[in-house]
């Protein structure tokens, strides 16, 4: 199983995967998390921030989350850039795929900016931003599409994503039976 979440830069992504993992991990030992950033700086950040760079990057991710999900762990991936071909591309290779939108407005994340990257682009230190300068591609038919607010917590996002993938909701309902 391949759950892929995606979303603007500070929609969420890293902190809502990390959580889910703290949540499920001890009900679905095989879950793992490849998340973007951690991908990018395994691979010694030899990309830059380009488009064709960012298509690389994602491509790498489907690479290693494909021979992740053939080992049978359940594949949690946070990541960026979301162009509909690689989106497609996942639903063709996934045998079981769920994708996960994170849709924060432009305004919600350039107020969060918790890597201060949208502070960067304003005071012309940095280019190549998904939603900037390079174009933000939301995906077209997503599993679950969460709108994300200053009012909804990465807690109950996560309990939200878990409640619409069987394979994690139908192990929690289980431990919790159970325990």
């Amino acid at each position: 199983m391949v759950i892929w979440v995606t979303g603007l830069s500070g929609a969420g992504k890293t902190t809502v995967c990390e959580n889910i993992v703290r949540m499920m991990k001890p009900f679905v030992p095989e879950l793992v998390l490849l998340d973007g950033d951690v991908v990018r700086d395994i691979f010694n950040d030899q990309l830059g921030h380009k488009k064709p760079d960012r298509i690389r990057q994602i491509k790498r991710i489907q690479r290693l989350a494909k021979e992740l999900d053939t080992q049978g762990l359940v594949v949690l991936v946070a990541a960026l850039y979301a162009d509909q071909e690689l989106l497609d591309w996942n639903r063709e290779n996934f045998q079981n795929y769920a994708e996960i939108y994170l849709d924060a407005s432009l305004e919600l994340v350039q107020n969060r900016d918790p890597k201060g990257l949208y502070e960067k682009v304003r005071v012309g230190e940095m280019k190549h931003v998904v939603g900037i300068d390079i174009p933000w591609n939301a995906p077209q038919n997503p599993t679950l599409a969460i709108k994300m607010t200053d009012v909804e917590t990465p807690h109950s996002v996560s309990k939200r994503i878990i409640s619409a993938i069987p394979c994690l909701s139908t192990r929690l309902a289980s431990a919790t039976q159970d325990g």
